[in-house]
This record gives C-alpha cells, structure tokens and sequence, in this order.
C-alpha cells in the first residue's frame, strides 16, 4: 500500500536535555497523531555530556518515528540545527525546526502547518516578551536587535526564533548553504520565498537551565551583525575620517592659540588620556577588520559545519 500523505519531519538540536527528552517526545507524538501527516522525530544529540544519546537509543528501539543523530563533539546549536535538516531534506516535504526543553510549545505546531497548507513556504515564530523575563535580558534583547538592524542589510524582527516551519524547496536552498559561522534565522530571512509569521508565548523549561550564558550571547550577537553586514568596517572607515578632521582642527586651534597668546598649552594628563584613548580606538577598529578576517580565514579552510559519530537515520 503506497503512502500519500504528506511527510513532515521535526528536527530538535539537543544539547544536555535528558531529562526533557522523554517529555518532548510524548507531546510531539500527542500533536503529530492527530493530524493526517506521516512524521518523523529527528533529534541531534550536540555532543552531550549526560545521558541524553542513551536516552535517545533506548527510547527510539521502541519508536520507529523516533531518530535520532549523535555529533562527534559539541559543534553549537546553529550547527546541530542545519545537521538536523540535512538528515531529513529528501524524505520530508515540511521541516519543523525547534529547541528540546518545552519552552516552545508543540501544541502551536498545527497552527504552523495549517499557515503551510495555505501556501507560505516559510512560516516562523515570533516570542512574545515574557513578564518574568529580568530587565537586564529584555533591555539586551531590545537593543540587539536594534543594533541588527541598523547595522544589517537584512530585517530581522525582535522576538524571532529557530521555532519555524520550511516547506521543502526552502530546506533544498538552506541545506546547500555552507557558511562557517551560521545565524539560520538571518539565513532564512535573507533566502526570502513567501513567510508567514506567528505569536507565541514560551512555556516554561520543564528542566535544566539555558544554555546561552551572556558570553554566547554576545558571541552569538557578533556573528549574526558580522554575517550579514559590512556596515561595521565602514563606521571604522568614518570614524577614522571624523577624528582626523577633529585632531587637525585642534591642532590649527593650537597653533593659532600658541601664536595669539605667545605660549605653549601644558597639560600632560589631557595628551595623556588622548593618546589612550586614540590607542583603543585603534584597537576597537583594528578588531572589527581582524573579526571579518578571522571570518574569511576560517571559510577558506573549507572544513564541515558538523560530523555525525552515530546515528540510526537510514
């Protein structure tokens, strides 16, 4: 008997979820079984640490729509993510992207497939802003993405998330993308094709705690501005301008003081704090150049975005 209905797959990058496994698997299977789609639960396992491969290997020996796919260490999860689709782009005609910890609810999931059917090849989330959220994290949110979008050539939304719907022939685009340094929700925002977005409120972790320290968050910061913009080396290339117009008319207010009044203008501590001040700004401007280097230097090396060590994906 030939199978006609539509494939869906959802792929989950996780990266020490054990605890969260099981859960996410039995509210993915309670949504899934009561639509008309054959479906799939790819899980990549991002090099963890606990017990989440061997939570996925057992549970999946009794679950045929339950894979998963183990990396050979912890490549990020932008990385795991587009491993997650690569492993599925010629089985499914739909890939639903979303994070292993429950704050994305798979109850929204017939809402994002329903805006599919009605001919949107991208159908992604956006989060609403969380009360419980600290002011530090909503201030910080806020002012990255209007930092991105200043300095982007791409529009991205605040709120955006890797919570998203892609029919099959956006999946065939992203998955020939081999960037070094992914930012998948600049990447599909840049693809284009015919997107459709929805509101959510995030659910609470069931366990564990995130991931993204502010360090990665800032990381992750730089790489999303960087990756999709040159507006940074070019505020270096004003600001070089601007200051030098600025040190030559002190420098004219100068001589033309020394002529007036016949003496020189002491005052150590001020050329100090010029000089140092001039020093970082030298380095500020000299990081962004190395940054979009680094950047070259590292894609040159042609190497993978990620390496798979076990998996039961066939």
């Amino acid at each position: 008997m030939v199978n006609n209905l539509k494939k869906i797959s959802i792929v989950i990058p996780s990266f020490n979820e054990e605890t969260n496994i099981e859960v996410m698997v039995n509210a993915l299977h309670e949504v899934m079984q009561k639509l008309p789609y054959d479906y799939r639960l790819v899980f990549v396992d991002d090099g963890s640490n606990d017990n989440s491969l061997q939570k996925l290997e057992a549970l999946s020996k009794n679950d045929n729509r339950l894979f998963f796919a183990a990396l050979s260490r912890n490549f990020g999860h932008q990385n795991a993510l587009k491993a997650g689709v690569d492993l599925v782009k010629d089985y499914s005609d739909a890939v639903i992207t979303m994070d292993g910890d429950m704050q994305h609810p798979p109850a929204l999931i017939p809402e994002l497939i329903k805006k599919w059917e009605e001919g949107y090849d991208v159908v992604y989330t956006i989060r609403d802003e969380e009360k419980a959220l600290s002011y530090f994290k909503k201030k910080t949110s806020k002012w990255f993405y209007t930092i991105m979008n200043k300095l982007s050539e791409v529009e991205f939304e605040p709120g955006t998330a890797d919570f998203r719907l892609m029919d099959k022939k956006v999946v065939a685009v992203f998955s020939d993308f081999s960037e070094n340094e992914l930012f998948i929700r600049g990447i599909i925002s840049w693809i284009g094709f015919n997107q459709y977005a929805i509101n959510y409120k995030p659910h609470e972790r069931f366990s564990g705690k995130s991931k993204y320290t502010i360090t990665k968050m800032v990381r992750f910061a730089l790489q999303g501005i960087t990756s999709f913009s040159t507006r940074p080396l070019h505020i270096a290339i004003f600001l070089g301008i601007g200051l030098t117009m600025l040190a030559f008319l002190f420098f004219t207010i100068y001589v033309v003081y020394s002529l007036y009044f016949g003496h020189v203008i002491s005052g150590w501590a001020s050329l100090l704090c010029a000089v140092v001040f001039f020093g970082g700004l030298n380095l500020v401007v000299l990081g962004i150049i190395g940054v979009y280097i680094g950047k070259l230097f590292m894609q040159s090396k042609g190497r993978p975005n990620y390496l798979i060590k076990e998996t039961n994906f066939n």
